[in-house]
C-alpha cells in the first residue's frame, strides 16, 4: 500500500495520510473517511511524507477520476495564497474550487463532443415509419453536438446511446470555431498608447494601471487587447467587482467576439453552471472568463492576459475564510504565468498608486472621455445647514429634477442607505431601534412593516408604541431609498421612477430588466445605492444627485475618506457620458471640507497625494504592512482574554514590529458575538509575515485550549478595521 498525502477542507494546517494500492498524481480528487463522515480530498505529492503506523491509516475510499487531476499551476497558486494569508492550505484549496468539486462524489458535465454517422451508420437507414429515428439519422449525417441533437428531438440521448453501442457513430473531439471579431471603435491617442504599451508585453509579465477618468473608454482598450490575445490562441481572464456589472459587460464582449466561448463565474450561478464554466476554462474550451473575485483561481492552460476592472473596489477582498484580495492574487498569478496584468480604475486604490510611484506598476493615463462630445460633469455643492429639506431633498435638488423631467432627460439619485429609514426613534424618551445582536440600528422597511438589521439579518415587526416608555409617537429618522422613492412619487407624480437596491434586484434577471427599461427610455429617475456607483453606462443620464454622504467623513476607519471619494467620483461619472452635458449636485453640511473641494475639481491625483502623505505620517498602509488577529465569543471578556494570552505568547516583539490592542472592533457586536482584535504592524511586509508564520504553531496550540465557543482568524492586509 502507498502512503498518499491528502488535503481536506478542515481548519488544520497539515495534510493527512491515507493508503492506496497505487501512487496517485498531485491534484487527484479522492473520497476519504474523516472521523465519522466522508469528505472530498485532493492529493498533493509535494507534501513531505510522514513516518506513520500503517495500521492507523485509513484507505482511500474512491478515486474521483471523471476529471483529470487539478493542474499544478492551481496548486501552486493555492500554496502561495495559504502561505501569504496565513491560512490552512486545505481550506484555501477548497475555497478555490467550485462547490460541486468540494463534494465527495463524481460530477457530471456537458458533453462537448460531436457525433457523425460512419459508413456503417449511413448504411443502417431507419425505416420511413420510424419518423423520430429518421429525423435524428438525417441530422447525424453532419457532425452534431448532443445539445444540437436534443433540439432536433428530445429522444436524441436514447438514439445516441443505441447507435454508439451498434458502432454506427464517429466521435469527434471539440474544436474551437474560427475567431470572429466585430468592428472595433476608433481609439484616441491615449487609448492607442495604452493598447500599444500592454500589447508590447504580451508573452511576458508586466503590471499596468489603466487610470482612466469615468467614460474614458477603458472597456474598449480591454476589448482590443483581448482580440490580440485570442488571435494568438490564448485565453483572457477579466475580474470584475460586482455581479450586476455582468449583463452589460457580457453583452459588449459577446457582440465583439460572436464566435468565442465566453464563460461567466459568479455567485448568482447554480452549482452546475459554475462547475461547467470553470471546467470549460480549465480544459481550454473557454476563450474569455469574466467573473467576480473567486474567478482569480480559475485554471487557464493558455493564459495570455489578466484584467482587473475597477481594481480599487472593496469587494475584491474576501471578508471570511481565506481572506484573500483578488487584485493582488491576479498580479501574482500574471507574474507566474508570464503574462501582462492590467488594473483599470478611475479612482485607483492608494496601494496601487504607491506601487506606481515605486516603479512596480506602469501607469497609463486616459484623461479625456471617449465620446467625442462628452465632458466631465460639473459638480456643485449645496450647503444644507440653513436649508429646509423635504424628506431629505433640498429646493435646488427638486428644481434640478423638475428641469430634467421637463427636458426628458434622466436623473440619478444616489443614497447609500436602503430601506425606508435608517432608524426608528421615540420622541419622548429617545429610544432607538437597536439590534439586539449587533452594535447597529435596525432599519425600517415600511412596506413590509418590519425592522431589519442589515448586518445579521434579524427581523421584527414595527412596534405600535415605544418598547421603553409606551409612547405611541415613534418616528422614522433619516431617509433610505424607499422613503425617497415615496417622496419623489409625491413631489413628481408624472416621473417614472426606478429604485435599485438589494431589495429590488434580488432575483436573477433583475439587472437585465433594469437595462431594458433604461435603454428603452422608460425611466426618468433612477434611485439607488452603491450598486449604481460604478461601471454602468446610461447615455441619457444628465443629472446625478448625491444625498447623505457626510457620514463617510466621521468614520474611525482610516480608509473611509479614500472609499468615500472613490464612491462619489464614480457615481458622478455616470452623468454626461454621451451628447448630454452632465451635472452633479452633492448635498452636504460640510461644503468646505477638502474632500468635497477636490471632488469639485475632479482632482484625484491631488486627493491621493494628500491621503498618501497622511498615511506615511501615521504609519498606515500602504506605508506599512498590517495583519489583524480577530477573536469573537458570546462575551467580550472571553475574546479579550484570548487576545491577552496571545500578547503574552508574543512577548517582546522584535523591532520594528509593533502590536496594538486588544481593542473592540469598530462593530464590537455582530450576530450575537462580541469582537476584539490585535493589530500587528511593521514598515516592511516580509519581516512581519516571517515572524507571524513562526508564531502560528504556538497560536494554534493556544487556540486548541480556548473555550469551544471562541473563534479567531488572521486578516492579512485588512481592508476593514
Amino acid at each position: 500500500m502507498q502512503s498518499i498525502r491528502v488535503w481536506l477542507d478542515v481548519p488544520l494546517r497539515g495534510a493527512f495520510t491515507y493508503l492506496h494500492p497505487q501512487p496517485l498524481p498531485s491534484g487527484q480528487r479522492v473520497r476519504v473517511a474523516f472521523g465519522n463522515r466522508e469528505m472530498c480530498g485532493v492529493v498533493d505529492n509535494s507534501v513531505p511524507p510522514q513516518v506513520l503506523d500503517e495500521a492507523r491509516c485509513k484507505p482511500i475510499l474512491a478515486v474521483l477520476d471523471e476529471l483529470p487531476p487539478l493542474p499544478e499551476a492551481l496548486l501552486q497558486q493555492v500554496r502561495f495564497a495559504a502561505r501569504y494569508y496565513l491560512h490552512p492550505q486545505g481550506q484555501a484549496l477548497f475555497t478555490a474550487l467550485p462547490t460541486a468539486l468540494r463534494e465527495p462524489r463524481a460530477v457530471t458535465l456537458a458533453d462537448r463532443q460531436s457525433y457523425r454517422l460512419n459508413a456503417a451508420g449511413l448504411a443502417a437507414e431507419p425505416s420511413a415509419r420510424s419518423t423520430v429515428q429518421r429525423q435524428l439519422w438525417q441530422a447525424l449525417q453532419q457532425a452534431q453536438s448532443r445539445a444540437a441533437l436534443r433540439r432536433v428531438h428530445p429522444q436524441a440521448t436514447a438514439f445516441l446511446r443505441q447507435r454508439l453501442a451498434a458502432g454506427h457513430l464517429d466521435i469527434l473531439p471539440w474544436q474551437a470555431p474560427p475567431l470572429q471579431v466585430a468592428a472595433a471603435l476608433t481609439l484616441n491617442d491615449e487609448q492607442q498608447a495604452a493598447l500599444d504599451a500592454v500589447a508590447a508585453k504580451l508573452g511576458r509579465f508586466g503590471a499596468f494601471l489603466l487610470h482612466g477618468i469615468t467614460g474614458s473608454g477603458k472597456t474598449e482598450v480591454y476589448l482590443q487587447l483581448i482580440a490580440r490575445v485570442l488571435a494568438a490562441g490564448q485565453q483572457a481572464l477579466v475580474i470584475i467587482p460586482e455581479i450586476n456589472l455582468t449583463p452589460q459587460l457580457i453583452a459588449r464582449f459577446a457582440q465583439r467576439f460572436p464566435a468565442s466561448h465566453i464563460v461567466c463565474l459568479h455567485s448568482g450561478l447554480s452549482d452546475g453552471e459554475r462547475l461547467q464554466g470553470w471546467v470549460d476554462a480549465w480544459q481550454g474550451v473557454a476563450d474569455i472568463v469574466i467573473g467576480t473575485r473567486l474567478a482569480v483561481f480559475t485554471p487557464l492552460p493558455r493564459a495570455g492576459l489578466v484584467i482587473v476592472d475597477e481594481e480599487h473596489d472593496g469587494s475584491f477582498k474576501q471578508q471570511d475564510g481565506l481572506r484573500y484580495h483578488a487584485r493582488d492574487l491576479a498580479v501574482w498569478r500574471a507574474n507566474q504565468a508570464q503574462v501582462p496584468v492590467l488594473l483599470g480604475s478611475a479612482t485607483p486604490s492608494l496601494e496601487t498608486v504607491a506601487n506606481v510611484e515605486a516603479g512596480r506598476y506602469h501607469r497609463l493615463l486616459l484623461s479625456a472621455r471617449a465620446h467625442g462630445s462628452a465632458r466631465l460633469p460639473r459638480i456643485r455643492l449645496v450647503d444644507t445647514r440653513r436649508l429646509k429639506l423635504v424628506d431629505g431633498l433640498s429646493e435646488p435638488v427638486i428644481a434640478a429634477l423638475q428641469q430634467r423631467l421637463a427636458r426628458r432627460e434622466m436623473s440619478l439619485l444616489f443614497i447609500n442607505r436602503r430601506g425606508y429609514s435608517p432608524v426608528l426613534a421615540c420622541t419622548a424618551c429617545g429610544w432607538t431601534s437597536a439590534c439586539k445582536h449587533c452594535s447597529a440600528r435596525m432599519v425600517l422597511h415600511l412596506s413590509a412593516r418590519q425592522l431589519r438589521c442589515h448586518h445579521c439579518g434579524a427581523q421584527q415587526r414595527v412596534p405600535l408604541q415605544c418598547p421603553a416608555c409606551g409612547n405611541p409617537d415613534v418616528q422614522p429618522l433619516g431617509e433610505g431609498t424607499q422613503r425617497l422613492e415615496e417622496a419623489l412619487r409625491r413631489l413628481l407624480p408624472e416621473a417614472r421612477i426606478l429604485r435599485i437596491d438589494r431589495d429590488s434586484t434580488s432575483h436573477k434577471a433583475a439587472w437585465d430588466a433594469v437595462y431594458q427599461r433604461v435603454h428603452a427610455g422608460e425611466v426618468d429617475i433612477l434611485l439607488g445605492t452603491q450598486m449604481l456607483a460604478k461601471g454602468h453606462d446610461f447615455g441619457a443620464l444628465s443629472l446625478v444627485v448625491v444625498l447623505g454622504s457626510d457620514g463617510g467623513l466621521y468614520s474611525a476607519d482610516y480608509r473611509a475618506s479614500e472609499r468615500l471619494f472613490a464612491q462619489l467620483l464614480q457615481v458622478s461619472g455616470r452623468a454626461g457620458r454621451a451628447e448630454l452635458a452632465g451635472d452633479v449636485i452633492v448635498q452636504t453640511n460640510w461644503p468646505e471640507h477638502p474632500l468635497y473641494l477636490a471632488l469639485m475639481q475632479h482632482d484625484f491625483d491631488g486627493f491621493a497625494a494628500s491621503q498618501l502623505q497622511e498615511r506615511r505620517e501615521a504609519g498606515f498602509p500602504p506605508a506599512a504592512s498590517q495583519v489583524i488577529l480577530r477573536a469573537d465569543a458570546p462575551q467580550y471578556h472571553e475574546a479579550e482574554a484570548f487576545l491577552q494570552q496571545v500578547l503574552a505568547l508574543c512577548g517582546e516583539l522584535p523591532p520594528p514590529l509593533s502590536v496594538f490592542g486588544p481593542a473592540p472592533a469598530l462593530m464590537a457586536r455582530l450576530a450575537g458575538r462580541e469582537r476584539a482584535q490585535l493589530t500587528f504592524e511593521a514598515p516592511q511586509r516580509p519581516a512581519l509575515h516571517a515572524w507571524l508564520r513562526a508564531l502560528l504553531p504556538q497560536l494554534d496550540a493556544l487556540a486548541r485550549k480556548a473555550p469551544r465557543q471562541l473563534r479567531w482568524s488572521l486578516d492579512v492586509d485588512p481592508q476593514e478595521i
